[in-house]
């Protein structure tokens, strides 16, 4: 009545939705564990942010007086290495 090839089809089917299946499960784990763990987009952006913010705060303390030269140059050096 039925062929020989008849459940083969689902079998594959099955087999291939359930690949898919775990699949999509361990990619949203590694995709949810990259983010907890800090390495979401936010991070790459905000320490040339922070130091961007860093460096004008020290030209106005220099360009108000309240550092030397020395110590503008010294800390402006450090901020631009990091």
């Amino acid at each position: 009545m039925y062929g020989y090839d008849m459940g083969w089809g689902w079998h594959w089917m099955g087999l291939l939705g359930m690949l898919l299946f775990w699949l999509v499960v361990i990619v949203t784990a590694v995709v949810a564990i990259k983010y907890l763990a800090g390495g979401g987009p936010r991070s790459k952006h905000e320490p040339t942010v922070n130091r961007s913010a860093a460096l004008a705060i020290l030209e106005e303390r220099y360009a108000r007086g309240e550092i030397e030269r020395d110590e503008y140059l010294r800390k402006r050096e450090d901020l631009e290495r990091k």
